[in-house]
């Protein structure tokens, strides 16, 4: 009997947790081995799922292709901010309620150290990296609009489907087995359930705004394209617990891609919005990263105003598109902003760390599954003008 992709992906984690909890540690080793192979596959290809999709979706668009990249990056930039905002406002109110203010100890380790490593490990070194990927597919795609290319056009496009090939028969079917894994290696190192038992109303709170987040963002969508909220909702599901599980919102492209076609968002601006909205769209890490922020702000004693987070909430919407595509890269990549904007000390980072990694799973899933909803917005404003070029080209042909 087949299995859907979804029944799959629960199944995998919750094996991942019972066997994190009964199988010895050579068992665990054994599945870090093949996450460590899987994972190493994945960042070796993002860079070229990146490429291959972006450069010839661009081309194919035509000289309106510069409208389509600015109209992405803004919508999906002003949902990063407008999650921080919702952040902010949220836990300036409920945190100082609910958290012991000032009671810090300090005394907390970063849950990344307590995950068992692979009997080996095969180095897979991309042959660039995620930002120059996408840089040099920005570039590749608007000049190929901009001279109606055909030759190199015809390259990328053969790459492209070279790329679907492996996402289908090699990345999806074994996404299930390294969900597993990663939970089954989180659970046996259990210090991630040691943090989320002391921060748990932190979390929860996250959690909630993670799925408001998710409700603005679809019922915007809704509004705009006139398409049922609950039905785009529910096909984005898988997408959700793909990344629940990766915690990388590059590695689950291909699912988020799949999901979002499922919608009837055009191939073409699913093929490019996606791709693009997985390393500039971070609504939900954003969210993430804010309350933990002021989270040990306010257990540190510190105070926590407006003036001072909002510039880092513009910041940060900016600099995490250095390093979000990795798990933690988002937390990585905030660190020098926590240190020079908010202030934060070795001790903090530490703690901040921790928290992150122990949430960057559900940010991780809002994040792809808002990239469903942004997909859902261009594709309306743009549609025209995709129709257009589909049957210019049609003509040509």
């Amino acid at each position: 009997m087949k299995i859907g992709l979804l029944p799959r992906l629960l199944i995998g984690i919750a094996l991942g947790i019972v066997s994190g909890l009964v199988l010895p540690q050579w068992g665990i080793e054994l599945f870090a081995t093949f996450n460590g192979l899987f994972g190493n596959f994945l960042n070796f290809i993002i860079p070229l799922i990146i490429l291959a999709f972006i450069a010839p979706g661009i081309g194919e668009l035509g000289k309106g292709a510069g409208k389509l990249v600015g109209l992405t990056a803004g919508v999906a930039y002003g949902s990063t901010v407008l999650a921080g905002l919702l952040a902010f406002f949220v836990g300036s109110t409920v945190f100082p309620n609910i958290l012991n203010v000032g009671s810090l100890d300090g005394n907390f380790e970063n849950p990344e150290e307590f995950l068992l490593e692979g009997f080996f490990q095969v180095e897979m070194p991309p042959v660039m990296s995620v930002m120059t990927a996408l840089i040099l597919a920005f570039v590749i795609g608007i000049g190929l609009a901009s001279i109606n290319g055909s030759a190199l056009q015809k390259g990328f496009e053969d790459l492209r489907s070279i790329i679907e090939k492996v996402i289908q028969y090699v990345i999806i079917p074994l996404l299930p087995i390294h969900i597993f894994g990663i939970f089954a290696n989180m659970t046996y190192g259990g210090q991630v359930a040691t943090i989320m038992s002391t921060f748990i109303k932190v979390f929860a709170i996250i959690i909630v705004l993670h799925l408001v987040m998710l409700t603005l963002q679809y019922s915007t969508a809704s509004a705009i394209s006139k398409k049922n909220i609950f039905t785009s909702i529910k096909n984005m599901v898988p997408a959700y617990f793909t990344a629940l599980g990766t915690q990388s919102s590059a590695s689950t492209i291909p699912v988020t891609l799949r999901q979002t076609k499922k919608n009837n968002v055009k191939d073409k601006v699913a093929e490019f919005v996606v791709p693009l909205c997985a390393n500039i769209h971070l609504s939900g890490s954003t969210i993430t990263i804010i309350s933990a922020a002021m989270a040990v702000m306010f257990l540190n004693g510190m105070e926590v105003t407006f003036v001072e987070v909002f510039p880092f909430i513009l910041a940060l919407g900016l600099t995490m598109i250095a390093a979000p595509g990795v798990p933690g890269g988002a937390v990585m990549s905030a660190i020098g902003l926590l240190q020079s904007m908010l202030g934060f000390n070795d001790a903090m980072l530490s703690l901040m760390i921790a928290l992150y990694l122990t949430q960057d799973s559900f940010g991780t899933a809002t994040n792809v599954t808002g990239d469903g909803a942004i997909s859902i917005v261009v594709d309306k404003l743009m549609g025209n003008q995709v129709e257009t070029e589909e049957v210019n080209e049609k003509k040509s042909a």
